[in-house]
């Protein structure tokens, strides 16, 4: 990826070695890293190399009656102002300076400090335009002619304010095991960033789950974003989520691809293994028949903290335990838990956040024979 703003702006905190080195790099400090867990292969999946982010955001920063995309500086305290972002899809990188332009144009910059993209492959795109003021009715009447000029969606937010122009979300194609998933993607909740490296990452877990019988249990399941393709290979799937409006974005998802085996069901952790072990009775749970399911097998992928030790213990009750993790620190340190019952068989690393020092990882752990 080229970049003329590589080693000023913060977005980019990696950029010597280019793509390459910088990813061998990452798989050499991971293998040393989980190597009292595993010493064979590490399966790598890469990143396109530039253009691979749908979703991003910017300030927006003035100079006098001027207004540019800034991010913060790299080494210091201070913003670089950019005119372009080669981290970005294709879509939101034409947008960019058109925007930026009609913005001006139609006088809806007082007091704007940030513009947040959401845009899906196919070019569909949500702006959020974000404010130190209210936004009243000309704002609205101005943001609607740019969005139809334009051909894109906005959202106006301000302090207990969110004005839609158009709609909230976008949706999203996936490419995955020959099949295509459509997803809606909704403004200011999580999305996966890369959606290229989400196709190798769902692909590579639908892959560790083939030929297992029984259900699956999956904790932290977001919007459905591995579940609803898990679906296939399951004859039933009970999903849970402490987020309310990524289990109604998760419900959603599953109509929209036609998927009847699952249940979510809005609870965390903790309150899951309560009602499963029926330690408290929950309303949420009222219309899920436990008796009926018959797992051996769990999936989490939970945030960067990862698991805490009773979590461990709870996922380390069933066979099959397949582990996505965003911070590979937490990863390590819940192995160390998970490995007393289980043994890692496959690792996989996915780079989901070219020129960082983020990444992915993929576990899959079944339970050592006596």
């Amino acid at each position: 990826m080229d970049c003329k703003y590589f080693g000023e702006c913060g977005a980019c905190r990696v950029y010597e070695y280019g793509y390459d080195g910088q990813l061998h790099k990452k798989l050499e400090l991971n293998k040393e890293r989980f190597q009292a867990y595993f010493n064979k292969n590490i399966e790598v999946f890469e990143s396109p190399d530039a253009h691979y982010r749908s979703r991003s955001e910017f300030k927006i920063w003035h100079e006098g009656d001027e207004i540019f995309y800034a991010m913060n500086q790299l080494k210091h305290k201070g913003v670089v102002l950019i005119e372009e972002c080669p981290q970005v899809n294709e879509h939101i990188m034409q947008l960019m300076p058109k925007l930026l332009e009609e913005i001006k144009e139609f006088k809806i910059d007082f007091k704007l400090f940030g513009a947040d993209f959401l845009s899906s492959s196919s070019g569909e795109i949500v702006v959020s335009l974000l404010y130190h003021r209210q936004l009243d009715a000309k704002w609205q009447e101005s943001a609607g002619m740019i969005a139809e000029k334009l051909g894109i969606y906005i959202i106006g937010r301000a302090r207990k304010q969110k004005l839609i122009i158009g709609q909230d979300y976008i949706t999203e194609t996936l490419h995955i095991a020959k099949e295509k998933y459509k997803f809606h993607y909704i403004e200011n909740s999580f999305t996966q960033p890369n959606p290229r490296v989400n196709e190798q990452m769902i692909t590579w877990a639908l892959n560790m789950f083939t030929n297992i019988e029984g259900d699956l249990l999956e904790l932290y399941c977001g919007a459905g974003n591995f579940t609803i393709p898990f679906a296939k290979n399951f004859r039933k799937v009970l999903a849970t989520e402490i987020s309310k409006s990524s289990i109604n974005a998760a419900k959603m998802n599953m109509q929209l691809n036609s998927v009847s085996n699952i249940e979510f069901v809005r609870m965390s952790v903790e309150e899951f293994r309560d009602a499963l072990d029926g330690v408290r009775e929950f309303r949420r749970m009222q219309s899920i028949d436990i008796a009926t399911y018959n797992i051996n097998s769990i999936f989490v992928d939970p945030p960067r903290s990862g698991m805490d030790e009773d979590s461990c213990r709870f996922s380390a009750r069933y066979d099959n335990i397949l582990y996505i993790s965003c911070n590979p620190e937490t990863l390590e340190r819940d192995l160390g838990i998970l490995t007393q019952t289980h043994e890692v068989v496959s690792m996989a690393l996915f780079d989901q956040f070219p020129y960082t020092h983020h990444l992915e990882m993929g576990v899959k752990l079944v339970r050592k024979v006596n």
